[in-house]
């Protein structure tokens, strides 16, 4: 089961070099409930952990964000989250915009949405 919170917390461990339990013994959280939250079978850590998380794992302020937004929203898409950590040009107010859509019918594709919201975004500066 692929989740937005596990794919973000994967990315971020491994742009690290750090392994699962490495992760677990810094942060002082069990490794098996960070695998738990990697694998999607988990989805709701606490604040407390996510801020164990963050500083063992030193995301950049976007990553971090990002992150933040995946622990507490439950419903992003994971290819659009993929996407995101894959494209370190896209912003962070870009991949929310986008990742707060709501569509009716087919998912577009994630490049598809970070234009939408991007377009979204110059016109709201722009008025």
């Amino acid at each position: 089961m692929k989740s937005a919170l596990g794919l973000v917390l994967r990315a971020l461990r491994e742009a690290r070099g750090l392994a699962l339990r490495e992760v677990a013994t810094l942060a002082t959280v069990d490794h098996a409930y960070i695998y738990r939250l990697e694998i999607g079978e988990k989805e709701a850590p606490s604040s407390e952990v996510i801020a164990k998380l963050i500083k063992v794992l030193r995301p950049s302020k976007r990553d971090q964000a990002i992150l933040q937004h995946v622990s507490q929203i439950k419903d992003v898409d994971p290819d659009l989250v993929a996407y995101v950590m894959a494209t370190s040009d896209i912003g962070f107010d870009e991949y929310a915009t986008a990742a707060g859509t709501r569509l009716r019918g087919a998912r577009p594709e994630p490049a598809v949405l970070i234009a939408r919201a991007r377009r979204m975004l110059e016109d709201d500066s722009d008025g």
